[in-house]
C-alpha cells in the first residue's frame, strides 16, 4: 500500500465530536451520490474501457465519473484536505486529512451485472496508508442494494443506521472465512496455495469480490473471517473502520498491524489464530506468506 502525498500532520485525536460527524456526513453523502451515479450509468457505460495491471484487472468509465463526483463535492466542502482514489491518483493538502476513495469496490461485479460492488469513501488522518493512519469517518455504500455502512471514529459503526454489534468468535473449525485474489497470474496461484492450505481447516470459503463488502460482512456477523494479501489503501480504508469500530481485529501474518503483505479481519484471537494458520503454509506450496 503506497502511501500519497499529503500535507501538515494531523492528530485525530484534536478533533472534536462534532468535527468527526461532519465528516462523517460527508463520506456518506458522496458515497451516496456516486452509488446513484454509477447504478443508473452501468447499463449505458458499465463496460471496461481500460486495464491496469492485467486483462483482469478492469475500469469503466463509470469508476472514473464516479471519482470526479466524489471529488468535487469533497473539492468544494474540503479543499483544504488531501485525496487519494484509485482512478484519480493523489492530490496534496494542508490539513493532514486524507480522503481516499474506491469509486467502485467489485468492478468485475458491476460489468457483469453482479449486485455486490460498492462505493467505498473514507477520511485518515496521517499517512494514507496502514498501519500509520488513522481512519477517521467512512461510508460504505452498496447501489444495488442499497445497504449502507457507516462508522466515525469513537462512535461505533452502524449498517442503515443500526448500531452493528460485533463479530462473531467460532473455533477456527466452525469459521466462514471471505478471501479475495489478486490480478495477476503469479499472485492468483500462491493464493491458491494458501486456500488449499487453509479450507480443510474451517467451515467454507467464500469470494465475494469486494474488500469492502468483505469488511463490512465481518463487522455485521456474515463472515467471521475476511483475509486478503496486496490491498491497496483505497480497497480497505472505510471498510476498516467499520470493522473496527465494532471491535473486529485487523492484524498481519505477525499478528501485528496489518499491511500490504496481508490483512486479516475477525474477532480478537480469531484474527490471530487465522494469521498463524495462513503463515503456516508449507514452503514450496506458492510462497503465498513470504514472497
Amino acid at each position: 500500500m503506497s502511501p500519497a502525498p499529503t500535507g501538515a500532520g494531523s492528530d485525530a485525536a484534536a478533533l472534536t465530536a462534532a468535527e468527526v460527524a461532519a465528516l462523517a456526513d460527508l463520506a456518506e453523502r458522496a458515497a451516496r451520490a456516486a452509488g446513484e451515479l454509477v447504478r443508473a450509468g452501468r447499463a449505458e457505460h458499465g463496460t471496461v474501457t481500460a486495464t491496469k495491471s492485467s486483462r483482469t484487472d478492469v475500469v469503466t468509465d463509470m469508476d472514473t465519473a464516479a471519482e470526479r463526483l466524489i471529488r468535487s463535492m469533497l473539492e468544494a466542502e474540503r479543499p483544504q484536505d488531501a485525496v487519494l482514489g484509485e482512478e484519480g491518483g493523489a492530490t496534496g493538502g494542508t490539513s493532514g486529512l486524507t480522503w481516499v476513495l474506491d469509486p467502485i469496490d467489485g468492478t468485475v461485479n458491476y460489468v457483469y451485472g453482479i449486485p455486490a460492488y460498492a462505493v467505498s469513501v473514507a477520511v485518515v488522518a496521517g499517512p494514507p496508508s496502514p498501519p500509520a493512519w488513522q481512519p477517521v469517518a467512512g461510508c460504505v455504500h452498496n447501489p444495488e442494494t442499497g445497504e449502507t455502512w457507516t462508522a466515525a471514529l469513537g462512535a461505533g459503526s452502524r449498517l442503515n443506521g443500526e448500531a452493528l454489534p460485533g463479530p462473531q468468535r467460532p473455533p477456527l473449525a466452525e469459521a466462514l472465512v471471505g478471501t479475495g485474489f489478486g490480478y495477476t497470474a503469479q499472485r492468483r496461484a500462491e493464493q491458491a496455495a494458501v486456500v488449499a492450505h487453509l479450507l480443510p481447516r474451517v467451515r467454507d470459503l467464500r469470494r465475494i469480490g469486494s474488500a469492502a463488502l468483505d469488511l463490512c460482512a465481518v463487522a455485521s456477523g456474515r463472515l467471521d473471517v475476511y483475509y486478503e494479501r496486496g490491498l491497496n489503501p483505497w480497497d480497505v480504508a472505510a471498510g476498516w473502520l467499520v470493522a473496527s469500530e465494532c471491535g473486529v481485529a485487523l492484524v498481519g501474518l505477525d499478528g501485528a498491524g496489518a499491511s500490504s503483505e496481508m490483512l486479516v479481519a475477525a474477532a480478537p484471537g480469531l484474527a490471530e489464530e487465522v494469521a498463524a494458520a495462513i503463515a503456516g503454509v508449507p514452503s514450496g506450496a506458492g510462497a503465498a506468506a513470504s514472497s
